[in-house]
């Protein structure tokens, strides 16, 4: 179960972050528990509106992709911090992340009644109209003379309170999954509630640059001082230079974009021009919402909407389109919308990759000497996608001449067929029969959301 964990302290040296972070590592078992801060969350101030910060957007991205909330609050004149009642106001003025998510109350306080008028407080304001929060009635954890609960470590000395948290956490999260069960499925028109013109903020986001601004790269590269040439970047499993990084990606054999989780257009490996390539890409385009990426066609924004809604909440992690479907040896281009996670598990975009595949099975063949044959108790569906599901099996194309195992799979470039163009970004919940090739008086298929599909660019 994924959790957030909210401490309504802004010190530097805070007892209830420890609390909350102690149980963040203790309970990995119960629940994955994210700690957020709010310290850089402005104060409330409806004359200064900063719904669309970078701080407030974080935080309401990051409840609305958790199944709970554990706010942990000091003890301030009686009641709950100013900076953490700040924090909900911002979080029900204009949006409402709070609302009908469960909420845990827990705190810890120098004294021996731990925050419980604070809690009392606290509970107030989470159920009043417009924040509308779910707050776990009747279970209480009042952490109190703190200063002598953890030992050197940070953890938690006496193991009769460690019991009694973790018996509070485990009953939390059964509350949770009732009231998740008691909601029901989401509602089928959920995807429509995707912001295809990037109007929020991630912790990523870059402010200070327009978003249709030509020159995007040129000047979010200057707002944020990003390492250029041979400065060098430290990745997961090695440690490159940018240019090295610029030249790995561009000579990928497949065509890569990255689009954010606030669903802005942010990269893609530039290396050919736009008339050469499957999904057409031009650098001026990098920076762009979807919706001014995606011309809004056929319903072509309605489609976008709901694969990436699908990607975004889990329901799959991939969508596969393949264009054309009624040839034979020729190009197989496959359209992969991939989701993007974060160590953490949360959704951080999607990446779309686009490759023929053709030339794989042909240098196949032609390495292997075997061909491919038609099946006659297949019956060929020449809407068929490449994603097939498990119980069918895709349809060989007809025999091929025998493989000249020194040959390359190449072929020359008056042999190969012309790159076709690709549809205007059609996404999908692709019944598995819609090609990615749509004519422009053809309908987009009906959204499926157990189907494979793709967004053709």
């Amino acid at each position: 179960m994924k959790l957030v964990g909210i401490v309504g302290s802004i010190a530097a040296d805070s007892y209830n972050r420890k609390l909350m972070l102690y149980m963040a590592n203790r309970f990995n078992n119960v629940a994955d528990i994210e700690v957020l801060s709010i310290k850089d969350v402005p104060m409330f101030n409806e004359d200064d509106d900063q719904t669309n910060s970078m701080a407030v957007q974080y935080l309401k991205h990051r409840i609305e992709n958790a199944d709970g909330v554990i706010m942990a609050t000091p003890e301030h004149n009686h009641t709950t911090t100013a900076a953490l009642k700040s924090t909900i106001e911002w979080l029900s003025y204009k949006i409402h992340p709070l609302a009908d998510k469960p909420v845990l109350v827990i705190g810890a306080s120098y004294f021996t009644q731990g925050s419980s008028r604070a809690q009392l407080d606290l509970r107030e304001i989470l159920e009043a109209p417009g924040v509308n929060a779910l707050v776990m009635p009747g279970n209480e954890f009042l952490l109190g003379n703190v200063r002598e609960a953890f030992d050197e470590q940070d953890n938690l000395k006496d193991q009769a309170t460690v019991k009694r948290l973790n018996d509070l956490l485990v009953q939390f999260t059964k509350w949770v999954t009732v009231l998740k069960a008691l909601k029901g499925p989401e509602a089928p028109d959920a995807w429509k509630n995707e912001d295809l013109t990037a109007s929020g903020k991630t912790d990523t986001t870059i402010e200070g640059v327009e978003m249709d601004d030509p020159k995007w790269v040129q000047k979010a590269a200057a707002k944020t001082h990003a390492a250029v040439g041979s400065d060098y970047v430290q990745l997961d499993s090695g440690v490159l230079t940018v240019d090295q990084i610029n030249w790995l990606l561009k000579s990928i054999p497949a065509e890569l974009t990255y689009v954010d989780e606030n669903n802005q257009f942010i990269y893609y490996n530039h290396k050919n021009p736009a008339t050469k390539m499957w999904a057409k890409r031009r650098p001026d385009q990098t920076g762009l919402p979807l919706s001014e990426v995606h011309p809004d066609i056929r319903n072509v924004h309605d489609h976008v909407k709901q694969v990436i809604h699908t990607l975004r909440t889990g329901k799959q992690d991939l969508f596969q389109l393949a264009e054309p479907v009624d040839k034979k040896n020729v190009k197989w281009v496959v359209n992969n919308y991939q989701a993007m996670h974060d160590e953490a598990g949360n959704f951080r975009g999607v990446n779309e990759i686009v490759l023929d595949f053709w030339p794989i099975v042909e240098k196949y063949l032609a390495m292997t000497g075997q061909k491919l044959v038609d099946d006659p108790a297949n019956q060929v569906d020449t809407g068929a996608s490449a994603s097939v599901k498990a119980d069918a099996t895709p349809s060989p194309a007809p025999s091929v001449p025998a493989a000249d195992t020194g040959a390359s799979a190449s072929v020359s470039a008056d042999e190969q067929p012309a790159p076709s163009t690709p549809a205007p970004s059609a996404t999908p919940s692709v019944d598995t029969g819609a090609s990615a090739s749509v004519d422009d008086d053809a309908p987009l298929p009906e959204i499926d959301t157990t189907a494979s599909a793709s967004v053709n660019d």
